[in-house]
């Protein structure tokens, strides 16, 4: 477990042939291994880890303190990992092994000072793993970098401010700013930070769901005209059958085990789709079922694993829907009648689908296709959930497009147990789109906002995540704005998002605790530290509360557990305040009165955003509120007023090519988004290594590549350009012939800016067109 050294920056992006990658966990210390696993998913395997988890954190109290308050109604804070919802039967313990791991290592001491930036240089930062970088704490004070000694230096918050303001009134036109946000943000810091910029002048607001679920959004809202899934957790205790595809729960979503463990024992279908078998699909013990835990008795969470290809899952669907045309009983005709529009073209379009096609095209033979159909029409009520192993393809829009296809075939929107589910995250992205960080916004919410707020928003779309990065390589966008996340490393391509950023005349990143980003900065960068989510905010009328909303479109109020770890810290509302009167020193908002009192930011909001009326008063229900979704009381706001069938081709990119495969990204188990806490993956039965590509056996044999055998991967974009990683490691694993994985955010190096999807803009980061070669070759 040596020091980093200075090419250790070129390791970690695996740039250098014929050395062993580097990943960006701990520093490798050589030995690493892999074993089946056999074990059920969460059980005495996550008690053991958040055992070990609280042991080594820097705050260990605290962090014993978090699991009582986290996530409860009534003054506890939300936790600030996924976005899956609190029960809403008021479990004390509604928690999880990763949730508690994001909190304790959001609870560890402010160490990233002064001090410590006078210690290291910018570059000799660089050379550090990303682990190791946020493993150094908390951010402590402002920083500003300073060129002529590579290092960032102190700065006044003031004098911070001032610095955003001129660079920003110093443009020729807003367009030459971007302002990026994470799952992270509070929904009254987003509203602020929306409407800072619309007045400012643009709608340059891209996000992390530009990278996730944009497809998601997109595709729901002209079917059943909201973006969002239908589905509660009532829907999820009544619901016949559940399938999961492109999902893996118990490392994305753990939280969801308790659901489908109770599923399970009510004789629910559980389905999983997946082009990797995972351990999330087989059984579990949920810790806070004791007698569970104290027996060993496990419970099954899937009945049903259906082995897609990457790419396949429209095709599956529209097998299924191809097997249900041949009994017309299966369809619920009244609701098709009723509440739909085009379902005579899309039954002559499936009609018309040869079954070698759909077979071809999913990776899954007839028969499976067919009793996965057969499981769908025993059950009356399906919920279809699906995460990021659907939207990241090119054609991720109309495979949501076709999840609705076929549960609106047996009137499964609109009923309670079933519907659309899609699983977010992040434990606010959903609010953040809610609340306005869009860079598409609809002329209905601009209008509302101009006449509460009385600005003149702007109109024009503005940039995405990829067209941002392309707009500072350009040199079009000039000043970048994060809050919160990680951009260097989140984004496609990490050599042009580097390159990108380093364009930059001044590049802000509002966060809690050191990143790659704060190392990949613009000739000018301010590092500028925010209150964490289970930070207490005290602001002139008292402590403060901020809301999110989860994944099913539930909003609550979150109060932060602990005094923050530095005096110099500030809100996230503050932060945006700040920069916001530097920037428009005339403008009409009552910036501070806002961060003074937080109810007055959600007055505001109740005027201007549909499902928010009397916010400050539900928001503050023991279990907050749900914003009402029209599509589940089956009003829908299409074009024909109808739930729309949509009639998509088949896609034809699931074959890359003789010798190529398909590679997705993945997160392993011990990992959130960028934040990386070892080199193990439980669930997969990897320890002490993260630059791996999982492969199936027969791919590996025919490649003449073993176990462990050294590789280099060349991935082929659609501008022609190749990029290439060296010195990965090979790993059996139960994936699709034709398919490889590997893990995210080191494999976003694969992805070129041109890797995105025409109808979504998202990178394609799990559709990936590649060669795996041994090592050298």
């Amino acid at each position: 477990m040596g020091a980093p050294e200075a090419n250790d920056e070129e390791r970690m992006l695996g740039s250098t042939p014929g050395v062993p990658a580097l990943g960006r966990g701990p520093l490798p210390g050589g030995r690493h291994s892999r074993h089946e696993y056999h074990h059920a998913a969460a059980g005495w395997g996550a008690a053991r880890s958040v055992e070990r988890v609280l042991a080594r954190a820097g705050e260990p109290v605290e962090g014993f303190r978090a699991l009582l308050v986290m996530n409860h109604e009534d003054g506890g804070f939300d936790c600030p990992g996924c976005a899956w919802p609190d029960d809403p039967s008021g479990l004390r313990l509604d928690i999880c092994e990763n949730g508690i791991k994001h909190v304790s290592w959001e609870l560890t001491p402010p160490h990233a000072d002064a001090e410590f930036f006078s210690s290291h240089t910018v570059s000799e930062l660089r050379a550090w793993t990303d682990h190791h970088l946020e493993a150094v704490g908390r951010l402590a004070e402002p920083m500003s970098y300073d060129p002529d000694t590579d290092m960032y230096r102190p700065i006044s918050w003031d004098d911070a401010f001032a610095l955003v303001g001129e660079a920003l009134r110093g443009l020729d036109d807003p367009n030459r700013a971007a302002f990026y946000t994470s799952g992270r943000l509070s929904n009254e810091a987003t509203f602020l930070y929306q409407l800072w910029v619309r007045e400012f002048g643009t709608n340059n607001l891209p996000d992390c769901s530009n990278m996730c679920h944009e497809a998601s959004g997109r595709a729901l809202t002209p079917a059943i005209g909201s973006g969002k899934g239908t589905v509660d957790l009532n829907d999820w205790e009544q619901a016949d059958a559940i399938w999961l595809m492109g999902d893996n729960a118990a490392s994305n979503a753990p939280r969801m085990l308790t659901w489908l463990a109770e599923a399970d024992r009510r004789g629910a279908q559980l389905v999983h789709i997946n082009p990797l078998i995972e351990a999330a699909s087989r059984r579990t013990i949920v810790p806070h079922e004791y007698a569970d835990m104290a027996t060993f008795r496990t419970t099954r969470i899937g009945t049903m694993n259906v082995q897609v290809r990457i790419g396949g899952d429209l095709a599956l669907l529209r097998g299924v829907a191809k097997a249900l045309f041949e009994t017309p009983e299966a369809l619920d005709q009244d609701f098709i009648d009723r509440y739909t529009h085009g379902f005579e073209e899309y039954r002559e379009l499936v009609e018309a689908t040869p079954w070698a096609d759909l077979v071809r095209d999913s990776g899954v033979d007839e028969a499976g296709i067919r009793a996965l159909a057969e499981s769908y029409r025993r059950s009356e009520r399906l919920i279809i959930a699906w995460c990021l192993g659907l939207t990241q393809h090119e054609h991720g829009m109309d495979t949501v497009r076709e999840i609705v296809n076929v549960l609106l075939l047996r009137g499964n929107i609109g009923r309670e147990g079933a519907g659309p589910c899609p699983v977010r995250g992040h434990s606010n992205v959903q609010g953040n789109r809610t609340c306005g960080v869009n860079h598409r916004p609809d002329k209905a919410f601009l209008d509302r906002l101009a006449e509460v707020c009385g600005i003149d928003p702007p109109r024009a779309h503005g940039l995405g995540v990829v067209e941002t990065v392309e707009a500072m390589r350009r040199g079009d966008v000039r000043v970048f704005v994060s809050l919160g996340g990680n951009f260097a490393l989140a984004a496609p391509d990490l050599v042009a998002t580097a390159e990108a950023l380093r364009g930059c005349d001044l590049t802000v990143q509002v966060s809690t605790k050191l990143n790659r980003s704060h190392l990949v900065h613009g000739k000018r960068a301010l590092i500028l530290p925010c209150l964490a989510r289970s930070d207490t905010d005290v602001q002139a009328s008292g402590p403060q509360g901020v809301t999110v909303e989860d994944a099913m479109s539930m909003v609550h109020i979150s109060y932060g557990m602990k005094a923050p770890p530095s005096r110099h810290l500030r809100s996230e509302c503050a932060i945006l305040s700040g920069m916001a009167r530097a920037t428009l020193p005339d403008s009409r908002t009552p910036w501070q009165s806002y961060v003074d009192d937080y109810d007055r930011i959600r007055d505001t909001m109740s005027r201007v955003l549909d499902g928010f009326e009397d916010f400050n008063r539900r928001a503050r229900h023991p279990h907050g509120f749900r914003i009402r979704q029209l599509a589940r009381e089956r009003v829908f706001q299409t074009a024909s007023g109808r739930a729309e069938f949509s009639h998509a081709p088949l896609p034809d990119d699931v074959d890359p090519g003789a010798g190529r495969l398909l590679l997705a990204t993945v997160r392993s188990h011990d990992q959130f988004n960028t934040t990386i806490y070892s080199n193990d993956d439980r669930y997969r039965g990897l320890k002490g290594l993260r630059t791996v590509v999982f492969m199936n056996d027969d791919d590996m044999r025919e490649r003449g590549i073993g176990e462990f055998d050294l590789v280099d991967v060349t991935s082929f974009a659609r501008d022609g350009t190749t990029r290439r990683v060296y010195g990965y490691r090979a790993v059996r694993y139960e994936i699709a012939r034709g398919c490889a994985a590997g893990y995210m955010p080191e494999l976003n190096v694969l992805c070129g800016l041109a890797d995105r999807s025409a109808d979504s803009g998202q990178p394609v980061t799990k559709h990936l067109v590649v060669e795996v070669t041994r090592a050298g070759r």
